[in-house]
């Protein structure tokens, strides 16, 4: 049977319960055992698909097309694993399911309630996710005392209990204030927390102490006793250079030690070895770049999540600091894209969706491959570099994708309206489609031409990434694009994934995501490949 680890939140909300969950996580899998991951949203919405970048941030898209939040992109980087859509799951999924059920006669005419029906539905997806492993290790969003939450904090109060439940363990993140005039840390908000789990019926076994500075023993002390834990279970979680420290500060306070005596896991010695030395680098690399990191969603950095993390990950390997040169392209379409740009070392365009800024995007794409500068595109930014270069080399000025202009004569990006998708099932996608889970989602292959980019970066015929779009590449238009010097490097199932332009010292755009699969340990292959142009342009410029 399984066992569970509990990750909750206290006093105030982004507190690092997501990089707290995937550094335990790292640590249990990096001693070798078999972990899970389970992240528990309370808002209503059915998944994040819909949401703002600017509200929710990042939309991580899981290998089976789950549109997941952003941490568990989180736990595929921290444990280098590939988890899928039972990872994850909101209020409304478990309201939605229970409703279903509850309409198709189900529950043979029961009142529906939240105690049993919808508590039992969460306990049920909780153990769902926890087969297959040893540990599973859960957090719960939101703050305790929000209202929200309350049916999640039932369920697990209930699994204490569960004799289907090999064991639990339950970790509250809180914060610890320090007052500058009073020139001490103080313990009130944290006990509070605790009392308000407490009075919920759960008791916490272990505290992880936000704090800006380090707590005093005897604060660590006190902290313990008044909040019924021992000494050993007060984990300080101080402000880090880097998310990556978080799993070693955590181990050289021997965080494993009380958890794996109560789970009775036996002696834990992870080995982290290759994790320290990669930490090492992004704290202290031997060299920097600067990337032109250019989107629409820079007012809430966490909108590109996945690739910030990407590009230090490759970094790391490669033992260089990237700096990010942050350009809103829509203040690219008012002062020109060299001016924005002429002192990165490298252009990046990223995804995103509406026409918003879409032109400057264009407007950087062209001076990247009119400079000589290496070029990325991703998604959005290689359906971009489709237009400039129909627009700009091959002359058609009304170039556009579908997406920004129906009445375009030349939609170098079009919709497909009958679309295979993950399943191998045939989608109706149109224009009036519901907006959420209607975008090509998930893992897709994507064949590789000999000689090209994409092939010497990841050094296999065959690549795996996942997708998060609606639009597509219109394949009419490949002939007079390769006529011109584009070429089409990546191909799935007849859809174009990636083009290139072989005459230029390193350019290339993907219609895939492929932040999604980038982890420290292992970094995704073209991002890298990226990295290694930026860094030999800015050694010859």
């Amino acid at each position: 049977m399984t066992k569970y680890i509990f990750v909750t939140g206290g006093v105030l909300s982004s507190l690092g319960k997501g990089v707290t969950a995937a550094s335990i996580g790292a640590l249990l899998k990096h001693s070798g055992k078999k972990v899970g991951m389970l992240k528990i949203d309370p808002y209503i919405n059915v998944d994040p698909g819909t949401m703002s970048p600017l509200e929710h941030g990042e939309v991580f898209v899981t290998r089976d097309g789950a549109e997941t939040d952003l941490d568990i992109g989180n736990y595929e980087r921290f444990l280098d694993t590939s988890f899928l859509k039972t990872s994850n799951f909101t209020t409304g999924q478990v309201y939605s399911s229970v409703i279903e059920r509850e309409r198709s006669g189900g529950y043979l005419g029961q009142t529906i309630q939240v105690i049993p029906h919808i508590v039992g539905e969460i306990v049920d997806r909780i153990k769902k996710a926890g087969q297959g492993h040893d540990i599973l290790v859960v957090e719960l969003g939101g703050t305790v005392g929000d209202i929200e939450g309350q049916p999640f904090l039932e369920a697990v109060r209930q699994m204490k209990h569960d004799e289907e439940v090999a064991g639990t363990f339950f970790i509250h993140v809180t914060l610890i204030p320090y007052i500058k005039a009073a020139g001490e840390h103080k313990s009130k908000p944290t006990q509070h927390s605790v009392q308000e789990l407490r009075r919920i019926g759960i008791t916490p076994q272990m505290i992880i102490a936000r704090s800006e500075r380090p707590l005093p023993k005897t604060f660590k002390k006190k902290l313990a006793f008044s909040c019924d834990v021992s000494q050993d279970s007060v984990i300080e979680a101080l402000d880090a250079n880097t998310i990556y420290a978080v799993p070693i500060s955590f181990m050289q306070q021997n965080i494993l030690a009380p958890i794996a005596k109560e789970l009775e896991l036996g002696e834990l010695a992870p080995n982290m070895e290759q994790w320290d030395a990669l930490v090492k680098k992004i704290v202290s690399p031997q060299k920097r770049v600067t990337v032109g990191f250019v989107g629409k969603y820079l007012e809430l950095k966490e909108s590109y999540k996945s690739l910030i993390e990407a590009l230090i990950h490759a970094g790391a390997h490669l033992d260089a600091k990237v700096n990010f040169c942050w350009v809103d392209s829509e203040e690219i379409e008012e002062r020109g894209a060299e001016a924005l740009l002429q002192d990165c070392d490298s252009v990046l365009v990223a995804g995103g969706f509406g026409a918003r800024g879409v032109e400057g995007k264009i407007q950087a794409i062209e001076y990247a491959r009119t400079n000589g500068v290496p070029y990325l595109g991703i998604c959005l930014g290689m359906q971009l570099t489709l237009v400039e270069y129909a627009r700009n080399v091959l002359g058609w000025e009304d170039a556009n994708s579908v997406e920004f202009d129906e009445e375009t004569t030349h939609p170098m990006i079009y919709l497909i309206d009958q679309f295979i998708n993950q399943s191998g099932e045939t989608e109706l996608r149109t224009h009036t489609s519901p907006m959420g889970g209607t975008l090509r989602l998930g893992e897709y292959p994507c064949e590789t031409k000999e000689g090209s980019l994409l092939r010497e970066a990841y050094g296999d015929e065959v690549i795996f990434e996942r997708h998060r779009h609606r639009y597509e590449a219109n394949p009419t238009y490949r002939p007079d694009l390769e006529a011109a010097g584009m070429v089409v490097t990546g191909e799935s199932n007849g859809l174009i994934e990636a083009v290139e332009i072989p005459s230029h010292p390193w350019f290339l755009g993907v219609q895939f995501h492929p932040e999604f699969t980038s982890r420290l340990q292992t970094p995704n292959p073209s991002i890298l490949a990226f990295v290694k142009a930026t860094l030999e342009h800015a050694k010859n410029a």
